[in-house]
């Protein structure tokens, strides 16, 4: 039966076994048989997202500005019965719906496939047996363990463990944790911050506390530093262009020329200038690079990160897992008085729960089942109730039985498992257990404090177990690399900063290590400069991470941050680009911008690669379409205000978007060259340098008007075809311009980018040699404009190398950028 709102408040208050008798389950689960027939009538535990109609949403493509502009062109033409500039405007209408549909339907598809592989699982209890399952997979009858770092996957009847301490934030706006015992509801979507417990699923999907009270509401966009520049890219152009076209009327005015013609030509002209690619390039190059990282194992959950990672100038990574193996080796166990080496593993072993998958736990169990005296030692003894690891006490702890006699075990930070002694026992032992653990440090060895309680409930040490985390084999290399890309990595990590400095040694990373307590006390300009000064920091807690990230975006860093727990979740979510590394818990993973599927740091240097290619690509786009606006708008403008002349008519401007902007979303699949230096947006160079090109295009534009009217003396409808196959194939040659700094050939274009700048420049000149829709010219005139915009071509590329010469030498913030490495930024 589906349970509505009501019958989910009366199970607050329903026992535990009448509970299991309303959903026809037991402790042990459900049997398989029984699945298919839930699943059939509660459906899956997922909500259903709202689907827009395909139709609807390619017919939403016909409206908005820029729409509206090609519309109005396209009536305008009917008005005044230009029907094959109807025709023309019509299709080009069509194929920007087109293109820009199937290019949002295919992002959209990705970002789907790479959801999926973010889907949350949970550990499900089914005829006994335990298993892990995607949570869209639970039925309500389901019994489900959920502990520290879980998304709490349905809406649980809590009904074995001590307690859950959960953040019901997502649901109810309260920041407070909330604590739950047996006997209570744990809702869907909230995060499990301590304890660990068993409940009954008893609703899924849209059923949920969270399904029905809580509307979904889309996350706010980030703008990033790349976003804005680009928006900034866009209003720039046109601005440029209403000031243009601005002159283009008044002096039609002054002239008496057509009012509807002038209309006309102008909307025309400002569809030419206005990007109207601009999104979709943008949004095919960023779901083109998602799909490239998601096959080094690297999965995007939030695009923008891409762009950020681009001018990433720090990396705070852990330690454990993503420097290190997070491969625990046991050694040599240290016990104390009244304890043998192998009380020091049973105790350990009892602190300890295989089923929880923790790499302590599962390394000490290992090493105690692989003895035989401890192992043996091990069955005199049965745990009766179990705390799991808590970050924040930094220690776990069992009730034991053996025989008549039950006592605690816990397992720990050395410093916290002294604390439990009585102060006298840790006035005897704290120096001597202080030295050993300082001296373990200096090796590189982690170590756990073991403690039981006596007959009078007081603790007693009972030793130490040092433990090793190798560090990963591609970490020295990784981090010299990231180094060399002008990234600089910090590490940080809970250890002792003796361990920290240790693996620092081994990994090419210096040894300025601090504990996180160093910068706590200071003023907020004093924590900065020590905090940006580090090589690392050693104990640190989860609240740490966060201000070290605070502080250094404080200094204007572009900051990522890796994590795998829950309490990492907050520094994930501040950082610029948050990172959850490989076996990193689901609210670590929530937060995060991108999710690590294969171990260690080396896959963030294939992401940092990545978003500076993806950069790259959207630096050349940008000087291209501010060059080409220039040049035509410029062009056209001055030939009509000083020559009376329109140099294209509006059907070509026309033609010339679809030659230019079409083709364009091959620059997402171009071959660049990566940064060595982390990226920015100068947009004075950026502005500079297009200005620049545009206006060479415009000298070259009027030297071929000139050619064409008074040196071949063609009629003014052939020079209109001849300027307008100059543009053509001019236009899509200025991108092997402005794609590289050096010669046009200093890096080989790919295929699909080539090809189909090719192919579009020889529809051109077909449709200027055999004049559809325009006035045709011969074979040996398209011969002579191929000819003369090659070599225009060419005399652009020599100029561009030495404009950026003066551009680089004169920007001062532009070489200092060079040699500090400063993250990326808008001027």
């Amino acid at each position: 039966m589906k349970k509505s709102i009501q019958d989910i408040g009366e199970l607050k208050k329903l026992a535990i076994k009448k509970t299991f008798e309303t959903f026809s389950s037991g402790e042990d689960g459900l049997a398989a048989s029984s699945l298919q027939e839930r699943y059939n009538k509660y459906g899956y535990n997922e909500l259903e997202e709202k689907s827009v109609n395909p139709i609807l949403k390619f017919l939403s493509y016909f409206w908005g500005p820029i729409p509206w502009m090609i519309e109005v062109a396209a009536i305008l033409s009917a008005v005044i019965s230009h029907w094959e500039d109807f025709w023309i405007i019509f299709v080009l209408l069509l194929l920007n719906a087109t293109v820009g549909f199937w290019q949002e339907y295919k992002a959209g598809d990705a970002i789907q496939q790479l959801k999926k592989k973010l889907a949350l699982n949970a550990r499900v209890k089914r005829a006994g047996k335990w298993s892990s399952i995607p949570a869209r997979e639970l039925v309500p009858g389901d019994v489900v363990r959920v502990r520290l770092g879980d998304v709490v996957p349905a809406d649980l009847k809590l009904f074995t463990g001590d307690y859950l301490s959960t953040d019901e934030s997502a649901l109810t706006g309260e920041s407070l944790p909330v604590e739950k015992h047996t006997k209570d509801l744990a809702f869907s979507g909230s995060v499990v911050r301590q304890g660990e417990m068993d409940g009954l699923v008893v609703a899924t999907g849209s059923e949920t506390f969270f399904g029905r009270t809580a509307k979904l509401v889309e996350e706010a966009k980030t703008v990033s530093h790349f976003q804005r520049a680009v928006v900034k890219i866009g209003h720039y152009l046109i601005v440029m262009a209403a000031f243009m076209i601005a002159l283009i009327f008044l002096v039609s005015f002054f002239r008496n020329e057509s009012f509807l013609d002038t209309l006309q030509f102008a909307l025309v002209l400002t569809i030419a200038a206005i990007p109207v690619a601009l999104p979709a390039v943008l949004s095919v190059t960023m779901a083109v690079g998602a799909s490239a990282l998601a096959k080094k194992k690297a999965i995007v959950s939030k695009l923008v990160a891409i762009e950020e990672m681009a001018g990433m100038d720090i990396l705070c990574s852990d330690k454990t897992g993503t420097i290190t193996k997070n491969e625990l080796t046991l050694d040599d166990v240290l016990s104390q008085e009244n304890y043998s080496n192998d009380d020091v593993l049973v105790f350990a072993s009892l602190a300890s729960r295989e089923e929880d998958n923790d790499p302590i736990d599962t390394a000490i169990i290992n090493k105690t089942n692989s003895l035989d005296a401890p192992r043996e030692k091990l069955k005199d003894f049965s745990a009766s109730g179990f705390k799991p690891f808590d970050p924040v006490i930094k220690r776990s702890e069992a009730s034991v039985v053996s025989g008549q006699e039950t006592f605690s075990v816990s397992k720990g930070a050395p410093q916290v498992i002294l604390s439990l002694l009585p102060k006298e026992e840790q006035e005897k032992i704290g120096k001597t257990v202080n030295i050993q653990v300082d001296e373990l440090a200096q090796k590189g060895y982690r170590t756990l404090g073991i403690a039981r309680t006596n007959k009078n409930e007081n603790w007693e040490f009972v030793g130490l177990i040092p433990m090793f985390d190798p560090p990963r084999e591609d970490s020295a290399e990784t981090i010299k690399t990231a180094s060399a890309m002008g990234v600089n990595v910090k590490m940080i990590t809970g250890d002792h900063t003796s361990i920290a400095k240790q693996i620092a040694q081994k990994v090419n990373l210096k040894s300025r290590i601090s504990e996180a307590t160093i910068f706590l006390k200071k003023n907020e300009r004093e924590a900065a400069r020590i905090v940006e000064k580090a090589d690392g920091f050693s104990q640190v807690f989860p609240e740490h991470k966060y201000r070290i990230v605070e502080l250094l975006q404080d200094r204007k860093h572009i900051v990522g941050m890796t994590g795998d727990g829950v309490n990492d979740a907050p520094a994930l979510k501040k950082a610029d680009v948050g990172i959850a590394v490989a076996g990193a818990t689901d609210a670590a993973k929530s937060a995060a911008d991108i999710v690590l599927t294969l171990p260690g740091l080396s896959v963030i240097i294939d992401a940092i690669k990545e978003s500076r290619k993806i950069f790259q690509r959207m630096n050349s786009y940008a000087i291209y379409r501010i060059a080409e606006t220039i040049r035509v708008l410029l062009f056209i403008t001055l030939a009509i205000l000083v020559f009376n002349f329109y140099p294209v008519t509006a059907i070509m401007i026309v033609l010339l978007a679809l030659f230019n902007d079409a083709p364009i979303m091959a620059i997402a699949y171009d071959n660049v060259r990566y940064s060595p230096i982390p990226e920015r947006w100068n947009m004075r160079v950026l502005l500079s340098m297009a200005t620049f090109l545009g206006l060479i295009g415009v000298v070259s534009s009027f030297t071929i008007f000139y050619i064409g009217q008074s040196v071949l003396k063609l009629p003014a409808d052939q020079v209109q075809t001849f300027i307008f196959l100059k543009l053509a194939i001019a236009g899509h040659l200025t991108i092997f311009v402005t794609r590289t700094r050096g010669p046009f050939w200093s890096i080989k274009p790919s295929p699909v980018m080539f090809w189909s700048a090719v192919s579009t420049k020889i529809l051109a000149t077909f449709v200027a040699v055999y004049g559809w829709f325009i006035t045709p010219i011969s074979w040996k005139l398209a011969a002579l404009v191929w000819g003369y915009a090659i070599v225009a071509f060419l005399i652009t590329d020599f100029l561009k190398i030495r404009m950026y010469k003066v551009l680089d030498h004169n920007d001062i913030s532009f070489s200092k950028f060079h040699k500090s490495a400063q993250p990326a930024q808008i001027n």
